[in-house]
């Protein structure tokens, strides 16, 4: 059985994410983690022993009670989408959020992480931000990051981009196989600027190696990359933009310019997120 991991601080933005965590365990027929991470407040310890060990148990208290709380919401959100019979278990763990999240998917063998996040800034976050962004530097397992706008519907188009590299060959395979389980197409697109060097012999190749698969491929030659993607997404009514990860040098050049601001306007598309 395929496993899950959600990672969750309970937040409206995590639970609309959690309706995704269900509708891909029922498809991947998976088992569901739900992770909640806390960490403990700076205190000092010089002189002070007696009250700050009083300190800590008190907010591993009152995070065990929220966290005991919150579950039995998320099993009526589960009832309420038909998915009562779930396997789902629960992990309080205080730490580091990405070392918890990278200790407990190695643990349990986790195939899966979803993660809800806040729109364009959620997005700039996944990459960027010391929580998210690290999650995906460090643990390298496929993950959907779900923006706040994002409401579930059925998964028929997956938008992939391509500059016909052979990791992107890899990424593509990763992704047919996700498409595969969801019954979805895909629409791989290369943007052909003018100082291109994709010859058609390698698109063709690719053709061919995916010949028996639900992919269409799309060249559009046009400079502006950007703009010619987000087109794409909106004529095309993509579902969900799988991506694969580049080193966080390229992203942070990625999010200096405009793809932040332009993504706020398809901020109800979650992102799939493979690693090279």
């Amino acid at each position: 059985m395929e496993k899950i991991l959600f990672p969750t601080d309970f937040s409206e933005t995590a639970n609309n994410a959690f309706v995704y965590v269900l509708e891909m365990a029922k498809v991947f027929k998976a088992e569901v983690i739900v992770l909640h991470v806390y960490e403990l407040p700076p205190v000092s310890y010089e002189g002070y022993p007696i009250y700050v060990s009083e300190v800590f148990e008190s907010v591993e208290l009152d995070k065990f009670e929220n966290f005991k709380d919150q579950i039995p919401y998320l099993r009526k959100i589960a009832e309420e989408h038909h998915f009562d019979t779930l396997k789902m278990s629960h992990v309080l763990e205080q730490g580091d959020l990405v070392s918890v999240v990278k200790a407990i998917a190695k643990k349990n063998k986790v195939d899966f992480i979803i993660m809800g996040t806040n729109g364009a800034s959620g997005l700039k976050e996944t990459f960027m931000g010391s929580n998210t962004g690290s999650v995906i530097a460090d643990v390298p397992i496929t993950l959907l990051s779900v923006p706040f706008q994002a409401k579930f519907k059925q998964i028929k188009k997956i938008a992939f981009t391509t500059r016909y590299r052979a990791k992107d060959h890899k990424a593509l395979q990763q992704v047919v196989e996700f498409a595969n389980k969801v019954n979805a197409q895909v629409k791989c697109l290369h943007v052909r600027t003018a100082d291109s060097d994709v010859k058609e012999v390698q698109i063709d190749k690719w053709r061919h190696d995916f010949k028996n698969d639900p992919v269409e491929f799309f060249v559009i030659p046009d400079n502006d990359i950007e703009g010619t993607i987000f087109e794409f997404l909106d004529d095309l009514d993509i579902d969900i933009l799988a991506m694969l990860t580049y080193k966080r040098s390229f992203l942070q050049e990625l999010f200096r310019h405009s793809f932040t601001k332009k993504f706020s306007y398809h901020s109800e598309i979650p992102l799939l997120v493979f690693h090279e």
